[in-house]
């Protein structure tokens, strides 16, 4: 059925030409004789008739819409060719013998063109998507003679404004061709021949309206959204009326029109349709696509959604050795991509291959041709600064065109694109605002360099060529001159030397007063506390930041840093709580002019518990730093909390953290010896310690434990000193000598240490048990009075584990000290009422002891050890006698 709309044509013309299937078919009848005179006029015709038929067929079946389009797609071009086959009109008539007969020939050649406007409109009838083909006729009608293609255009220009009738009171539009179509149009706008530039404008200004109608649906179905309205592109006011005329010859207008008509999405098509037709051999339309696309952009160049596309397929066409202006054209492209897009265009020129080739190093200066976008394009290149050259990503991507698919080499890129970029003129005034972020962007992947060399197989460091250029930009060429002459550059490229290069960088800009110093250190504090990045970074970022502070200001540092410093004791990596830790060992002369040392001391301490050795280590040397200048009003105050912390490391896996944990709680007791009302309860509790680690196997330890225990005799007015020099030295001797003075003076802390004795029987270090076997059986012993049953039983439960010891040393010890603690229960009674009155009878008479075990005596030592033991177990037992009176 031919559609009612060409009923509505008034023209008698039309009439004549156009009507219901009942005239197709009497003209049918009546032009029959022609058949004889036009042979291929009418098989044009009959073939018309028969693809129309096929056409509609297939419009009513349940065919897929791809496959049906093709299908009908290839039935059209068929027909279009053989429209390109009859002849002109002028010819057709002349094939007439009479006036009738060229008559009956004209309206036969009029009918078929009709027949094939017929199909056209029937398909856009139908839907809208069709509105393709007429992109395709574009296509077929440029390759031939001129008449058709004004007779194509006029064909064309009609659809078209059927569909723009058409589309007025739809809800929703769907033409998804209007781009490309757009293209094509815009191109024959500006033709040669005037009748073919009036079609072509007058098919724009409909396919313009047909763009207005999708607007207006996509602005109702979104009015309901906030966001969509205030972030939406321009859309053509209600009113607005495209006139053909002003579509003629004039690009700027066509472009700002179609702009401003076409959605995101099809005036992406629209740029995209054109950019391809640039390196086409016919120069005419290359040029003309040039300055529509460079006018499209220049004004709308904010609502192209496939930016990636398009610099994949403007590197492409650089690379194919384009013409000297085309190549200009090509580049103004991409400046006014970065106009709008800096981030997407940033983005795809830094993951092209590495190291980045001529053309691709033309497309970084036509992106940084431009003052105005340059901050944006700094901010994104710093954002992929923040990654690490050669990580693989999580997640892989598709397809990432020229670059290696999984490992990230963007930051390679973005260093060598900086060496390009911040000489420009136009980039002055943002490399000066972002200094700081540049400079330690560039220290930290230089720091990675040495890994990417291996990567790319190539011996240029981007990153070291960016930071000296950095430096020249900003006036700083005397730095880069003074680090050249220390040979920093050449070491920087040695992983042995990175983090030194990095103090020699840093102390060079603070030897020549570096403008730049306040925002680099606000920058710095900004970064050490905001920003969550790798443990390798923060440690160049504090070796930086450390050595400007010392060039700049007198220890102690402002208390802003100096947290900084505090809550980096306990960082996760243990390089970033050395360098904290040496540098607040450097601050021990200052150390009383320091606010909030308290707060210092304790996090020193809480690093202490550092899974990594190297930390407690540095952190016992650097609280005994302090420790020694520290007031000594404040230091009595934190005495008990800070030798509380070194009884954990007493018993420490590592030999010299033990060591250092021993030694240094001895000279603390030294600092405090004049505060004996502390000191008491400090040494009795690491006294079981002091004593076990006399048998350590590492001699550090032991000569630890043994000056100690001299500062601890020596702070109680014990008689032990000549016991432990290494000529007397005897640990059963030691632990006698030492139980007896604790009978003497501190016999109410025996069942304690008894007890704290018993812990260490579980130990894994078997001189640990052998040690712990004799000191239990010692204070057993001496406090057996204090025991009750329940007690001895908990105690010799404990020494029964120690019988099935491998070491037979341990098992020897073991049964000795059983049969110590089965002489004391003998000697118990049974009644608990008659154990309590015994323990408070024995409180007044003690008996000294003299040695139980004999572990590892020899016969000079034992003669001459033990008559001093025995001395001193004599000048006790007075000193009992000489209580015992006074009670």
């Amino acid at each position: 059925m031919i559609p009612k709309t060409h009923k509505s044509r008034k023209s008698s013309r039309y009439s004549g030409e156009r009507g219901t299937s009942l005239q197709i078919l009497h003209s049918t009848m009546k032009w029959l004789h022609i058949e004889q005179i036009a042979a291929k006029l009418w098989d044009t015709y009959s073939a018309l008739l028969s693809h129309q038929a096929m056409i509609l067929a297939m419009n009513s079946s349940f065919v897929d819409p791809l496959i049906q389009f093709e299908s009908q797609l290839s039935i059209i071009e068929s027909t279009f060719k053989m429209l390109c086959s009859i002849p002109t009109l002028d010819t057709v008539k002349d094939m007439g013998k009479n006036e009738d007969d060229k008559e009956d020939l004209e309206l036969l050649y009029r009918t078929i063109f009709n027949l094939f406007e017929d199909t056209l409109l029937m398909l856009v009838y139908k839907d809208l998507y069709k509105l393709q083909i007429l992109k395709e006729m574009i296509t077929w009608m440029n390759q031939e003679s001129s008449f058709l293609q004004e007779r194509a255009m006029t064909i064309i220009s009609r659809v078209l404004s059927f569909a723009s009738r058409k589309v007025k009171g739809y809800t929703s539009v769907d033409a998804p061709c209007l781009g490309v179509l757009a293209a094509e149009l815009s191109l024959l706008c500006t033709h040669s021949d005037p009748s073919i530039t009036q079609q072509a404008s007058l098919g724009m200004y409909h396919l313009l309206c047909i763009a207005k109608c999708q607007n207006d649906t996509v602005k109702t179905a979104n009015a309901k959204n906030e966001r969509y309205m205030e972030n939406s592109l321009p859309i053509p006011p209600a009113g607005i009326e495209y006139l053909p005329k002003i579509l003629q010859q004039d690009k700027t207008k066509i472009a700002q029109n179609i702009g401003q008509a076409l959605l995101p999405g099809l005036l992406t098509d629209f740029v995209w349709s054109l950019l391809i037709k640039i390196p086409l051999p016919n120069v005419t339309t290359a040029y003309e696509a040039a300055i529509l696309l460079t006018l499209t952009l220049e004004y709308y160049a904010q609502k192209i959604t496939m930016v990636s596309k398009i610099m994949d397929e403007i590197y492409k066409q650089l690379q194919e050795n384009s013409s000297p202006s085309m190549k200009q054209v090509l580049l103004w492209l991409i400046t006014l991509l970065t106009r709008t897009s800096p981030k997407k265009v940033i983005f795809h020129l830094m993951d092209y291959s590495v190291p980045a080739n001529s053309t691709l190093i033309l497309m970084w200066q036509a992106a940084g041709l431009e003052s105005q976008v340059a901050p944006q394009v700094l901010k994104t290149i710093l954002l992929i600064l923040k990654g690490k050259p050669g990580e693989k990503h999580k997640i892989m991507v598709q397809r990432r065109r020229l670059s290696v698919d999984s490992v990230n080499m963007m930051p390679v890129a973005a260093s060598q694109a900086l060496s390009t970029l911040l000489p420009l003129k136009s980039y002055k005034k943002a490399v000066a605002q972002f200094f700081p972020q540049l400079l330690m962007a560039l220290l930290l992947q230089q720091f990675y360099s040495s890994e990417v060399k291996l990567l790319t197989k190539n011996t240029v460091c981007y990153a070291q060529e960016a930071l000296r250029t950095l430096l020249t930009c900003s006036g700083l060429q005397e730095v880069d001159s003074a680090l050249k002459k220390k040979n920093c550059w050449s070491q920087f490229s040695q992983t042995l030397f990175h983090h030194h290069s990095v103090y020699l960088i840093a102390k060079t800009l603070s030897e020549h007063k570096f403008p730049q110093f306040p925002e680099t250190l606000r920058y710095l504090y900004k970064l050490s506390v905001e920003d969550p990045r790798r443990s390798e970074d923060m440690v160049i970022t504090i070796i930086f930041l450390t050595e400007l502070l010392n060039n700049f200001f007198k220890d102690p540092f402002p208390e802003e840093f100096l947290s900084l410093f505090r809550n980096w004791v306990n960082d996760p990596n243990p390089a970033v709580c050395k360098l904290s830790l040496q540098k607040i060992a450097t601050m021990a002369p200052v150390i009383n002019e320091t606010e909030n040392v308290c707060n210092l001391l304790f996090s020193i301490i809480d690093a202490f518990f550092s899974k990594d050795n190297n930390v407690v280590i540095r952190a016992l040397l650097t609280l005994r730093r302090l420790l020694i200048k520290l007031d000594k009003t404040t230091y009595s105050s934190l005495c008990s909390r800070i030798a509380s912390s070194y009884y954990p490391l007493m018993d420490h896996s590592n030999a010299g953290i033990r060591s250092m944990a021993i030694r240094h709680f001895g000279e603390l007791l030294q600092d405090m010896s004049h505060h004996t009302r502390v000191l008491n309860d400090l040494v009795i509790d690491s006294l079981v310690p002091l004593i076990l680690f006399l048998e350590d196997t590492e001699k550090r330890v032991f000569q630890a434990c043994m000056y100690t225990l001299e500062v601890c005799a020596s702070s109680l007015h014990w008689f032990t000193t000549h016991l432990l020099s290494d000529e007397y030295y005897s640990y059963e001797l030691v632990v006698l000598d030492i139980c007896n003075n604790i009978l003497v003076s501190h016999k109410q802390y025996i069942t304690e240490l008894l007890s704290d004795a018993l812990g260490y029987l579980r130990s894994s270090r078997a001189y640990l048990r052998r040690a712990s076997i004799i000191l239990v059986g010692y204070f057993t012993k001496l406090s057996g009075h204090l025991l009750l049953k329940d007690e001895i039983e908990v105690i010799s439960e404990a020494i029964d584990r120690e019988l099935q010891d491998e070491d037979p040393v341990i098992v020897g010890l073991a049964k000795k000290t059983q049969a110590i603690l089965q002489d004391i229960t003998n000697r118990m009674t049974s009644s608990n009422i008659k154990q309590c009155f015994q323990r408070i009878f024995n409180t007044f008479y003690i008996k000294r002891l003299k040695p139980l075990y004999y572990y590892n005596l020899t016969c000079d030592l034992n003669i001459s050890s033990m008559k001093d033991s025995e001395f001193n177990s004599k000048k006790a037992d007075e000193e009992v006698e000489n209580e015992d009176i006074s009670e």
